[in-house]
């Protein structure tokens, strides 16, 4: 995919179990957030505004921001705590310094049928979203359960890194579809050349 061109919806991933861990999904298997368009689907899709937000104000200074917290976010999920760590510590203040900021306020509004749903009660701000990325990581650093189910997928070449919320906790990749699936492919391939052999 050439830079500058949207990426669709449906190839963004929101299966990895947290938001700040789909934000980390945006660079897999080229980068996502290559334009405003596909950061505003992510927004969307994330759940972080209700669907049919305006987010005309999204534009390349979003990307930047976002991208710069993807980083810190891999910084902090790939390693084990660490004091000691320059690199760590330096996410470390960086997301909590972002997640400071008031995030969107959610209002109940009427929608046109009659039923209560989720609106915001001004447009979202760039800092207010990313402070919402950043509170759900500070979550997910905090909480030693979650913290212990962080995996990164075991598929060949591929950096997703996902919650284990599966029983027995013994899921291998991030998704069974796609990485499982090209696993079992190459697996039977091997048995294949094997007994050819």
């Amino acid at each position: 995919m050439a830079l500058g061109t949207a990426t669709a919806p449906y190839e963004l991933r929101f299966d990895s179990g947290r938001i700040c861990l789909d934000l980390l999904a945006t660079t897999h298997p080229e980068e996502r957030l290559d334009s405003a368009e596909p950061l505003r689907a992510w927004i969307t899709g994330s759940g972080l505004v209700p669907a049919g937000t305006p987010l005309a104000a999204a534009d390349s200074s979003w990307i930047v921001g976002f991208r710069e917290l993807r980083g810190h976010i891999g910084q902090l999920v790939s390693k084990e705590p660490s004091r000691d760590s320059r690199p760590f510590v330096i996410a470390l203040a960086r997301v909590n310094e972002l997640a400071r900021a008031a995030t969107p306020v959610p209002l109940a509004v009427w929608d046109a049928s009659g039923s209560l749903v989720r609106g915001l009660c001004a447009p979202p701000t760039c800092a207010a979203l990313l402070a919402a990325v950043a509170r759900d990581t500070v979550e997910l650093l905090t909480d030693p359960a979650a913290r212990a189910s962080i995996r990164q997928c075991e598929g060949d070449n591929c950096p997703i890194v996902y919650l284990d919320t599966s029983r027995g906790r013994r899921r291998r990749w991030c998704s069974s579809e796609v990485c499982g699936n090209r696993e079992r492919v190459a697996r039977h391939r091997r048995r294949a050349a094997l007994a050819r052999a």
